[in-house]
């Protein structure tokens, strides 16, 4: 009995097979089909692809194997899968393209759906597929998008064999054709040989009877008149043959005419016609119906396993495909007439095919993402999201980042993803890691230089110093290298604590800040430049590095003062999100870590945070959209509870957060410091945060999280393998407040509102500078050392009370669920100093049930600063100044360092009374303890009234 396959191919028909896996190759499945049952090709799609990769064990034992020599990301992983089956498959194919010389033997391999609409990233991307895979029996896939189209046409010019897929129109296909002959004669014309260039124009069918079978069952369900009815069913299931019929016609008249006739005597090989979708969606159709009336010369039909044996047991042989064009023209006109337009149903599928396609690629990334993240454990630090009630708006929000390829729009720093403004300039952090290895030798120089110094001091502020502060408290000191001490305050008491103990002779100071001009830096370099000179070192320049962006008064500086080391940083890099940059990693290398650990620990984070990577297995973008969400949701509060070893942290977290999100009156409030309290102790504004390394574990908080939980708060669990994987938190809390920054609508990367205080900052040390004190209001009160001060509209909400308590009280009375309690201290940081704070944070935070936040300043400033002009007014503020008993003088200045504190605490207090914000300043004398213990006495006598 004849064979259907063979009888096909004598008809001029090949038959190809529209599956790929791994199990073919290992199982002889697919030399069987071709030896056996006739297969000639073999075609894939993404959609195919995920169904082999994501689902089972097959291909557990490569990714293992791939990932033991690389930390390659999930985009890399699937390219190295795909790739190794399709040079199989065209191995085991290649006999049959020799044969048919070059007519047949093809397997396909598609570029990325996500590039569909982008001519020159889809060039781009079958180049470089075609390069890899090197054989000559592979076809490009392409989608037929108008920007594919154009793609096909390049491609085709510089000899690489395309398979256009996703054609649904006659339009479309005709669009195609040209694209393919004007390909064809430019390479001819460039020397090319025709007969190495093939092409198959994948012409999409059931899909189209789908669609249009559904508007005639709605158009049958309205429809009374008895002819429109019978017309109307008559047309069930005749489009998608008619449509492919008449394409066809289109290229019999095409081979007939002049052009191509031209093309064929110098060997070119005609783009036959594909037919892809073969396989029957309904019912009462034969399973073989699209195989058997597309039979015909030229022509290809790639078929799935079931309906390729359905065609072996039952097919129905014949010269189908040139039947009774007229009949499908007419069938067409009819469809017209009753009113379904197959322009706009073939527009849609297009749009749709695309679109599952991707949809297919997410799942497939997916899938492979967390097979990569389980082979790569426990080197990739854990995560797990607990959303509580929050799961549904999750889900929709990590749908939408899918849908919408958001975070590939990320990743080609679109800054549409965030208010459309200056965002793309600030994106440089992406791509830190790979910068960051191009200066490994620049570090590791520094590293040997600092072997010599007894102590490396930082001088800076915000991001430029809280980076180095995390990794000061997390590594103290190395054996053999300095030690890092960190100042980022003017408090004068502070800046003689970090100075007490050094020997200048073997000091090495560092003076960071992006900008050039930062206050507090210029004026602590100004101050240890001067002690050097009164050591008599002679050359006190040797002993400093500038860490800054190109062109800034501070590199002009270090040159003529001949800083030992200049280090230039990256504009379009954030002090925020420096920590992986030279703002993080001259210190690290300094205090004798080693940069490229740092960096190669923190490469496995961005593979897992990488464009490819879909936002549900995407460690840092999936975080961003879980607080993002839970921000909308006016779960606003972001509470870290920090195991120990990582608890430095939390300050960089801070920044992070606060000065990113919290602008345009919205905002995520991180509360750092506030150790866990029973559940009944919160609102429902929190978000909890646990973060570890995986040798700690503390049971007692690991239930009062789980309380928590249970209570419905969202809980994010972070595990670290070690400390040294420290740079994976750096970038993965990076993509996540950007991340947050969109889900909230607001540019992740400015800072609008901390310009305010510096300019009232500055108007009061014009003052400092004349010799003379700003004018200073009554205040309130004074008692017992204390002197308590409110302006504006909290004057009127205070000035009625009659004791301290009193009015404590009724300043605590303001706040309402939803709010937060901020203490905003400026003077110098101790133990003791924080001991007396945290109990007043926790004496409100337990009376008012609000998160409560501390802050020293000016630290603070650029730190939480931008969150409290900028976010939800929802902050209730207490200013808490000190005076200093012994100030310091800045050298090359009219002023002290107690000056400018006392400034910034005055340009902070204003700028916030300004913006109406609810505030209380207490100033509490020199004897700093005692002025706090006095107020913190204040503060539970007034809650104990209450």
């Amino acid at each position: 009995m004849p064979h259907p396959v063979s009888e096909a191919r004598q008809l001029g028909q090949s038959l190809w097979f529209d599956n790929i896996h791994r199990a073919m190759f290992e199982s002889g499945e697919l030399a069987r089909l071709i030896t056996s049952d006739g297969i000639v090709g073999v075609t894939s799609n993404p959609s195919i692809f995920e169904k082999a990769i994501a689902v089972g064990t097959a291909y557990d034992a490569a990714i293992r194997a791939f990932l033991a020599r690389s930390t390659a990301d999930a985009q890399a992983v699937y390219e190295h899968l795909a790739i190794d089956d399709i040079r199989a498959a065209a191995d085991l194919l290649q006999p049959v393209h020799a044969v048919t010389k070059g007519r047949d033997g093809y397997v396909s391999l598609e570029v990325s759906p996500y590039l569909a609409r982008s001519t020159e990233d889809t060039v781009a991307e079958a180049r470089r597929l075609h390069a890899t895979v090197a054989r000559a029996n592979v076809l490009i896939k392409v989608p037929a998008t108008p920007e594919g189209v154009a793609a096909i046409q390049q491609l085709i010019a510089i000899g690489i064999p395309v398979n256009v897929t996703l054609i649904f129109s006659m339009k479309v296909y005709a669009a195609v054709a040209e694209a393919y002959c004007a390909g064809l004669e430019q390479f001819i014309q460039s020397g090319g040989d025709p007969r190495r260039v093939s092409s198959v124009a994948s012409f999409f069918v059931s899909r189209i009877d789908t669609a249009v079978d559904a508007r005639i069952a709605a158009a049958l369900e309205t429809s009374t008149d008895p002819d429109r009815r019978a017309l109307l069913q008559r047309m069930v299931s005749q489009t998608a043959i008619a449509n492919a019929r008449l394409a066809y016609v289109h290229y019999q008249e095409l081979v007939a005419s002049e052009r191509w006739k031209k093309l064929a005597a110098k060997g070119a090989l005609p783009q036959r016609l594909l037919w892809a979708s073969t396989g029957t969606k309904d019912a009462r159709l034969s399973r073989t119906y699209y195989v058997d009336e597309l039979i015909g010369p030229d022509t290809v039909n790639t078929v799935p396993a079931d309906t390729l044996q359905a065609f072996i047991a039952d097919g129905h042989v014949r010269a189908s495909l040139a039947e009774n064009p007229d009949i499908a023209r007419n069938n067409l006109a009819a469809l017209e007439r009753v009113g379904i337009s197959l322009d706009t149903v073939t527009d849609i599928l297009l749009v749709q095919g695309l679109a599952t396609f991707s949809s297919s690629f997410d799942r497939l990334l997916g899938a492979i993402e967390r097979k990569r993240q389980d082979v790569l454990r426990p080197a990739l630090a854990t995560q797990q999201l607990a959303a509580g009630e929050l799961a549904m708006a999750f889900d929709r929000t990590l749908d939408e980042w899918r849908e919408a390829g958001k975070v590939r729009q990320m990743w080609r720093r679109a800054a549409a993803l965030w208010t459309g403004g200056d965002e793309a300039q600030w994106l440089g952090w992406l791509d830190a890691i790979e910068v960051g290895r191009q200066n490994l030798a620049t570090f590791a120089g520094l590293r040997r230089d600092a072997a010599g110094f007894a102590h490396v001091v930082i001088l800076g502020m915000g991001g430029s110093s809280l980076g180095p502060w995390v990794l000061r408290q997390m590594f103290a000191t190395l054996p053999g290298y300095p030690e890092l001490r960190v100042i980022d305050s003017v408090d004068p008491a502070q800046v003689r604590g970090v100075e007490e103990g050094l020997d200048l002779n073997r000091t090495l100071f560092v003076v960071a800040s992006k900008s050039g001009v930062t206050e507090e830096p210029v004026a602590l370099h100004a101050y240890f430049d001067g002690r050097l000179r009164d050591a008599g070192i002679a050359a006190p320049g040797r002993h400093f590095v500038a860490i800054t962006d190109p062109g800034t008064s501070l590199a002009r500086l270090a040159a003529d003062q001949g800083f030992r080391h200049v280090v230039l940083g990256r504009p379009d890099v954030g002090g925020r999100c420096s920590a992986l940059t030279v703002f993080g990693l001259v210190p690290a290398s300094l205090m004798g870590l080693d940069a490229g650990v740092l960096l190669d620990r923190a490469e496995v984070m961005v593979r897992a945070c990488a464009a490819a990577v879909p936002p549900d297995a995407n460690a840092g973008v999936a975080l961003g959209i879980f607080l993002g969400t839970a921000a909308a949701h006016g779960r606003n509060k972001l509470t870290f509870a920090l195991a120990p070893s990582v608890q430095a942290l939390g300050a960089w977290l801070e920044q992070l957060v606060a000065e990113s999100t919290g602008k345009g009156g919205l905002g995520i409030v991180p509360v750092d410091g506030e150790p866990l309290g029973p559940a009944e102790t919160y609102g429902s504004d929190r978000v909890f945060v646990h973060l570890r390394t995986a040798s700690e574990s503390d049971s007692s908080l690991e239930e009062s999280l789980t309380r928590l939980e249970h209570a419905g708060h969202p809980v994010i669990r972070i595990v670290l393998n070690e400390s040294m994987d420290i740079g994976q938190e750096f970038f993965r809390w990076e993509v996540a407040t950007a991340v947050a920054s969109a889900v909230l609508g607001v540019n992740a990367f400015n800072q609008p509102d901390v310009e305010a205080a510096k300019v009232a900052t500055r108007g009061f040390m014009k003052a400092y500078e004349q010799g003379l004190s700003p004018a200073a209001p009554t205040p309130l009160f004074e008692c017992d050392g204390l002197r308590f001060y409110a302006e504006g509209f909290n004057t009127d909400a205070l000035a009625s009370t009659t004791s301290p308590e009193a009015l404590v009280a009724a300043y605590l009375a303001r706040l309402v669920p939803g709010d937060y309690f901020a203490v905003n201290a400026f003077l110098s940081m101790s133990e003791d100093h924080d001991r007396e704070l945290q109990a007043v944070r926790h004496l409100v935070r337990d009376h008012a049930r609000v998160a409560t936040t501390l802050g020293y300043g000016p630290r603070f400033l650029h730190s939480t600063g931008q969150l409290h002009k900028g976010g939800p007014d929802s902050g209730v503020f207490l200013v808490i100044v000190s005076d200093d008993a012994r100030d310091l003088p800045v050298p090359g200045t009219s002023y002290t360092f107690g000056a400018m504190k006392r400034a910034q605490a005055l340009g902070d207090y204003q700028v916030l009374v300004e913006r109406g914000r609810r505030v209380l300043r207490v100033e509490i004398g020199t004897d700093t303890l005692a002025g706090l213990r006095r107020l913190r006495k204040v503060c539970e006598a007034a809650l104990s009234s209450q």
